[in-house]
């Protein structure tokens, strides 16, 4: 008798460690998973995110949680790799119960956990993953930012209409779903608007040497090179072409946003233009209390990815407010339902497709800022 029972209680353990947790209906507590860069090549997404998040939760802990409940923060580090994106998120809803998910920065990344989300019915709010794919993984996925359709015809109006550009080359990276998309519309924009396209090269993220693409676009004699990609290889890029003569204007999209450009870029990068989530300079005073708390408690000047971070954060906190009942599926229908959220990035609205319907801020980099030049709509 005493081995069966034995044998019963050694099953019911097995079985409730293989069981999904769900601390969903904790008297105490509700849990948020969150992904992201913390290391790897593009560490400063992750880390700025994180620091907009954190400022969100710490917040609203501060001021009661939500429905009498903290508001606990798991957060993952995916290394800046795509697969372990998709197993730490998968960790997340099957080992630590988290009700939503926050993340990731860079669409390969959010691509690549989103089916995981999607397969287990947990809301997943990427902060400012652009490339249309992404949501349109399934109906528990969504975005607080603008998408490539968007940005990338915006910045093509920009050139067009404000710079008066008439012939821009194209340096894109082939192993970024964010590059190839926005690359993509960009180009279809530009050329729609009367201009030329003389030359389209392309690189692998981790690449170092530009010199030979940007010879062959020094050859085309362009008026600007359109760059979609993140900060490293950007950077690198700018100081590449600056060091073979080309005088081009520099262009690009939300994927520079970090401190780390201009200490990559240096002087090369001065002049520069790109497309962002949001501006300092912005009279929004959503966004003017966001700095100064942001300042408050990390003692720095955030970026366009914080912001991107403390609104996916928000609008999260406010789906939570709203449901009414602390479950996936009540938590991603008042998501839905969001409209007019005033955020640090401007108003949101999450439209039939789970995008933000917004405006895009144009930037130019000045010295180790980022000058706010214009707001575009669609």
């Amino acid at each position: 008798m005493m081995r069966c029972l034995i044998y019963v209680l050694a099953a019911g353990l097995l079985l409730n460690g293989c069981t999904k947790k769900n601390d969903v209906t904790s008297a105490t507590e509700i849990r948020i998973g969150q992904f992201g860069s913390m290391t790897g090549g593009e560490a400063t997404f992750g880390q700025s995110t994180d620091k907009g998040i954190r400022l969100a939760i710490d917040a609203k802990n501060a001021a009661g949680g939500v429905k009498g409940k903290k508001l606990v923060l798991l957060t993952q580090d995916n290394q800046g790799k795509p697969e372990e994106a998709a197993a730490v998120v998968k960790k997340l809803i099957t080992q630590d119960g988290v009700v939503a998910i926050l993340g990731e920065v860079a669409s390969t990344r959010s691509l690549a956990a989103a089916p995981i989300a999607q397969q287990y019915k947990v809301p997943m709010v990427s902060p400012s993953s652009t490339n249309p794919k992404v949501t349109q993984v399934g109906d528990y996925i969504f975005r607080v930012c603008f998408i490539d359709p968007f940005q990338g015809p915006v910045m093509a109006k920009f050139a067009s209409e404000n710079l008066k550009l008439k012939k821009v080359a194209v340096l894109k990276d082939l192993k970024s779903d964010y590059s190839l998309g926005l690359s993509e519309f960009f180009v279809k924009k530009f050329k729609e608007l009367g201009g030329t396209i003389v030359a389209e090269q392309t690189f692998q993220t981790g690449d170092s040497d530009f010199k030979a693409q940007l010879t062959q676009i020094r050859s085309t004699n362009p008026d600007a090179i359109f760059i979609p990609a993140y900060y490293t290889e950007v950077g690198l890029i700018a100081r590449q072409a600056r060091q073979l003569g080309l005088k081009a204007v520099l262009l690009g999209g939300d994927g520079w946003d970090s401190p780390k450009l201009f200490e990559i870029g240096q002087a090369a990068i001065q002049g520069a233009y790109f497309s962002n989530h949001y501006a300092s300079e912005s009279p929004n005073p959503a966004t003017q209390k966001f700095i100064t708390d942001y300042k408050a408690k990390f003692n720095e000047t955030p970026d366009g990815l914080s912001a991107a971070g403390y609104d996916a954060a928000m609008i999260l906190i406010d789906a939570l407010e709203r449901a009414p009942e602390l479950t996936p599926k009540a938590i991603r229908d008042e998501l839905a339902k969001t409209s007019g959220f005033d955020g640090a990035t401007g108003k949101i609205t999450i439209n039939s497709e789970r995008n933000a319907d917004k405006d895009a801020f144009i930037v130019k980099v000045e010295g180790k800022a980022l000058k706010f030049v214009t707001l575009l709509g669609p």
